[in-house]
């Protein structure tokens, strides 16, 4: 009976030992899980930039997880965000200052991803050369309300024009749109983003760039940049996870320089992520001026740029300008 209490008293002794041994093993095997990041973009060059990183992820070559949700319009997306059910968006700048001033500053900006990509094109005699021969033209646009009608106007009014009073725009709601009425119309002008203006010169004869609308912005001079699209960050993530955006940006950077100097290979990645089809992504991808601007530089011409939409429409960057603490920054 003795020798039996003495086994039973062993085993009992051991059991905290097996059950450490088991609790470290666990916590060995989940320090060496990757973290998970939710990531979501636009369908178009917002989340060509991305497209390295997403397959390096899906082959384990990248320090993070990366769970991707596309959609076709920034309202799908938006709610995610603010809900905590995506940690990154890759959407128009000027949606993160409307979002941080919706929310008192429940997003923040880590990063510009896209410079101007939007193109003044013609069809038929080309009598476009420079801003100032829009006067008394129609142009078909996209955008009403949002960054094309905002940059245009800007434009026009460095060039001594009114857009309520000088051109005649033919708002659409969609490119796809502005694509249908080019074709039924002999001499026609609009307003295009790419890749739409690839898709459109595969469907419309004759259809050329005339004006690059990042480049007429350049020539004005200034501290800002015509900008399309940024990185905007949950705060609450950015908070709880420093070193995980740090990575982020990090693998970000390295994707969209990849992007940019394999434009075949990307071009593959982009249509593997159902963005565009590789051929309209491979004449695209060089006029769609994906960046990756972080740090001051990008505190810098964001705030220039939204400066310019304020003085226009206080609304377009939510009310009032961006405090300083939009800008996510590492040293």
């Amino acid at each position: 009976m003795k020798k039996l209490l003495s086994l039973i008293l062993v085993a009992c002794m051991a059991l905290p030992i097996v059950a450490c041994a088991k609790t470290k093993a666990n916590n060995e095997t989940n320090s060496n899980e990757k973290t998970v990041v939710r990531i979501g973009g636009l369908k178009g060059p917002t989340s060509m930039g991305m497209v390295k990183m997403l397959d390096d992820s899906e082959q384990g070559k990248t320090e993070i997880d990366y769970q991707f949700t596309m959609a076709a319009s920034a309202d799908e997306l938006t709610p995610k965000i603010m809900q905590g059910e995506l940690d990154i968006l890759a959407v128009p700048a000027n949606l993160g200052s409307v979002l941080y001033n919706k929310s008192n500053g429940k997003v923040q900006m880590a990063a510009v991803n896209m410079l101007g990509a939007m193109y003044i094109t013609e069809k038929g005699d080309k009598t476009i050369q420079n801003i100032a021969d829009l006067k008394g033209q129609k142009i078909y646009a996209t955008g009403k309300g949002s960054t094309p009608e905002y940059v245009l106007a800007y434009l026009l009014s460095q060039n001594g024009l009114d857009i309520e009073k000088d051109v005649t725009i033919e708002w659409k709601s969609e490119p796809t749109e502005t694509v249908s009425a080019m074709a039924n119309d002999d001499h026609a002008i609009a307003l295009l983003p790419q890749p739409f203006v690839v898709v459109a010169q595969n469907q419309i004869e004759g259809l050329e760039i005339v004006l690059d609308l990042n480049q007429e912005w350049e020539s004005l001079g200034g501290d800002s940049k015509c900008i399309t699209a940024g990185i905007i960050i949950n705060a609450d993530f950015a908070k709880a996870h420093p070193d995980t955006v740090k990575t982020f940006l990090k693998e970000y950077a390295a994707s969209t320089a990849y992007v940019k100097e394999n434009i075949d290979e990307a071009s593959v990645l982009i249509e593997k992520y159902d963005i565009v089809k590789a051929p309209i992504a491979k004449k695209a991808l060089p006029q769609c001026n994906i960046v990756c601007i972080t740090g001051q530089e990008m505190k810098d011409i964001v705030n220039g740029y939204f400066q310019v939409l304020y003085d226009q429409n206080p609304a377009s960057v939510g009310g009032s300008m961006p405090g300083d603490n939009f800008y996510l920054i590492y040293e």
